[in-house]
Parts: structure tokens; C-alpha cells; sequence
């Protein structure tokens, strides 16, 4: 039975996971930050306006030393987060990637020798205390699962779902569409990349790795990449706080939205529990949309 099989977030080893995803987290940021930075150089180089993420952009950025040491951190980064999702539940250590919004605000604001503004603090505070309660809730009522052949049948299902929503929404309003919404749909697509993972994962380690598996892990790649062009097009209408925040914040809830409805890692959690996570969740969100408002700082040496 799956519910025989549950294991209590503060049992063992499960602890490990927390201080690994922090440092995923802060890869994350530096990555994210690297990546913006070579993004802001493209127009100037090419000429071409800003928003605009062609195949000509895309080019001119594998060849840039920037982006790709930000891929690099960024790919250190997931492999610091699948490390943790194999010590804990997927509601535990996911929300911790909202650390990488406080390095990204305080990096930013070094770079561009600029103190954070009384709506960027207020912002992220507003993220990082949704956050915090998220997870000290979740850590103290998540459990690990089995994970059964219909838990991965069904997450396949949903996310085939949402790729097709993605896809008809970027062909119609890809011209119109601001950071946030090219922000939320990538934190979307990277809450089921990290739910996936939790599953292969959690097959591997159960002796059950076959075909459905590997469909799996091929939904994750899909979805990985998708989501990683989503990003390149935030980056370049938006703040690097923005798509770190839509990042850190969206990805986390739809991965636990997914492991409390459908692997279900939350069954044991009390109704206090259930209302504590709305509330926070909402906190956090209300902050993403507020730094959605903050306007892009200009660069140093570069006049407005």
C-alpha cells in the first residue's frame, strides 16, 4: 500500500535536503543573473529590438561567455535540486529555491550601484515570508511516497495538457506578453520538471525504472527546455528579480500542488496545515506581481 509506504519529512535522512536545495538556490540566482546580463548585451550587438528572442539571438547567445557560464551554474543548479529531492518530499525543499531571490536582489543591486527600492524590499520580503512559512509548515506535515504507475500516468497527463495551452498561448499573444507572463509560464513548465524528477527519482530507488519511467523523464526534458526559451524571452522585457521571483515562487507551488493533490505528500497534514499553505502561497504570489511593477534599473554608463 502507498500509505504503508510514507515516510515522515523528519525521520532519517530527510534533513539533508534542506541545506543542499539552498545551495541550488544560489546557483540558481548567479545563473539567472549571468544569463540576464548576457540577454541585456544582445540588442545593442544585434541590432535588434528588445523582446525580440529570434533564432539569430539565440545564436549570438551559445557564443557568449556570459550565458554560458550562467548555463553552467543553472545545470549545477538542477543537479543540486534532484540531489535534494531524493533526500526529501518534493514540498519541502522545492519552495527553499526562493533564497536565490534574495542573492539576486542584493547582486542586482550591486551591479548597478543602486539600493533595492521600498517596493523591491517589500516585494521580496513579502516572497521570502510566504515562503519561509510554506516550508517550515510543509516540513513539519509532508511524508514521502511511493511512487505508483498511476501517479506518473497522471502528472503526464496534466502536463501534456499545459504544453498545449503554453504552445497556443505564445503563437497568439508572444508579441503582446510581458515578463511576468513569459516569467509564470516558465515557473510552470519548471514545477512539473521538478515533480517529474521527484517520480523517476523515486522509481529509480524502488527497483521500477521501465518504460513509463522513461516517458518521463522524456516530458521532463520537453518540458526543461520549453521552459528554459520562456525564460530567455522574461529576461529580456523584465528585471532579473522578476523572472528569479516568478521563478523561485510559481515553479515551487505547482510542484507542490502536484505532490499534495497527486502523489500525495500532504495526506497526512492537518487542516491548519492546509489553510497555512494557501495563505502563505498567496503572500508569496502577491509579491511576485508587486516586483512586476519595478522598472528595469539602468546600467551603469548607460544613459535612460
Amino acid at each position: 500500500m502507498i500509505q504503508a509506504a510514507s515516510v515522515s519529512a523528519l525521520t532519517s535522512y530527510h534533513w539533508l535536503g534542506i541545506p543542499i536545495a539552498v545551495a541550488g538556490a544560489i546557483l540558481l540566482a548567479l545563473g539567472t543573473l549571468f544569463q540576464h546580463r548576457a540577454v541585456e548585451d544582445q540588442p545593442a550587438a544585434s541590432g535588434r529590438a528588445v523582446g525580440s528572442m529570434g533564432g539569430g539571438r539565440l545564436q549570438a547567445l551559445v557564443r557568449n561567455p556570459k550565458w554560458l557560464a550562467g548555463t553552467a551554474m543553472l545545470g549545477g543548479a538542477i543537479l543540486l535540486q534532484l540531489t535534494s529531492l531524493r533526500f526529501s518530499p518534493l514540498i519541502v525543499v522545492q519552495p527553499i529555491g526562493a533564497v536565490a531571490l534574495v542573492v539576486t536582489t542584493l547582486a542586482t543591486a550591486r551591479i548597478t550601484r543602486r539600493s533595492p527600492g521600498r517596493r523591491s524590499l517589500t516585494a521580496v520580503g513579502l516572497c521570502m515570508g510566504g515562503v519561509g512559512v510554506f516550508v517550515a509548515v510543509a516540513a513539519l506535515s509532508a511524508q514521502d511516497v511511493e511512487i505508483s504507475d498511476r501517479h506518473l500516468v497522471t502528472i503526464l497527463i496534466v502536463l501534456a495538457a499545459v504544453l498545449a495551452c503554453v504552445a497556443v498561448a505564445f503563437m497568439l499573444w508572444r508579441h503582446r506578453a510581458g515578463a511576468v507572463v513569459f516569467t509564470a509560464g516558465a515557473g510552470v513548465l519548471f514545477g512539473f520538471v521538478a515533480a517529474l524528477a521527484k517520480t523517476v527519482i523515486g522509481r529509480l530507488f524502488q527497483g521500477d525504472f521501465e518504460w513509463l519511467s522513461l516517458t518521463c523523464v522524456a516530458g521532463l526534458v520537453v518540458a526543461g527546455l520549453a521552459g528554459s526559451f520562456l525564460v530567455q524571452n522574461a529576461h529580456s522585457r523584465g528585471t532579473p528579480e522578476l523572472v528569479v521571483a516568478g521563478l523561485t515562487v510559481i515553479d515551487p507551488l505547482v510542484a507542490v500542488a502536484i505532490g499534495v493533490t497527486i502523489l500525495g505528500e500532504a495526506d497526512t497534514a492537518p487542516p491548519l496545515a492546509i489553510v497555512l499553505f494557501l495563505l502563505s502561497g498567496a503572500t508569496a504570489i502577491a509579491g511576485v506581481f508587486l516586483l512586476a511593477g519595478v522598472r528595469k534599473p539602468a546600467r551603469p554608463g548607460v544613459k535612460p
